[in-house]
């Protein structure tokens, strides 16, 4: 993919309180934060548009299916509902939804940061692909979504070549330390 490649981005934040105007979305605007700041890195851009939503499982399939389908977008990231609460279905609503599943980033992204504060090994996000839609479901906080954030933006734009079969361009990567 070249300079003038515009990749279409959705984030989808999921919070009950949030939804209800109680606080600001935080974490979804930490996330378009890190975009801007990868696709200024890659000479790339990114048109990202924004969801806030209440933790319910049949409006977030909802999203997700019109993502995937009606109206279809590069990347999804969804924010919020991937611990153990009661409330949060984000893993268990998308993980069925997914044509493959990509497991190692989000281990990668458990052990890494669990090593520090051990209460990263909670968090349940999963990645995978719908169709031709990369998505990751991140925790609402936003030094969660900056530590995954750190894993994720640099192999997002391979990870996208290589989901719409364009594996020619592969740029060296420093090793994620741990």
């Amino acid at each position: 993919m070249h300079s003038s490649t515009t990749y279409r981005c959705h984030v989808i934040t999921l919070s009950d309180r949030a939804s209800r105007g109680e606080y600001n979305d935080e974490s979804g605007t930490r996330i378009v934060h890190c975009l801007e700041a990868q696709a200024a890195k890659e000479r790339i851009a990114f048109k990202t548009e924004r969801t806030l939503i209440p933790d319910d499982a049949n409006q977030l399939a909802a999203t997700i299916h019109r993502l995937t389908n009606q109206e279809p977008v590069d990347v999804i990231f969804t924010t919020g509902g991937t611990g153990i609460g009661p409330r949060d279905i984000t893993p268990d609503t998308l993980a069925p939804m997914f044509d493959k599943t990509l497991p190692g980033i989000m281990e990668l992204i458990r052990v890494k940061y669990a090593l520090e504060n051990p209460r990263a090994a909670l968090s349940r996000g999963v990645a995978g692909t719908i169709k031709q839609t990369l998505v990751f479901t991140l925790p609402g906080s936003k030094k969660a979504v900056d530590e995954y954030c750190q894993i994720i933006m640099p192999l997002l734009i391979h990870a996208l070549e290589m989901l719409h079969g364009d594996n020619t361009n592969h740029p060296p990567h420093n090793p994620i330390e741990l």
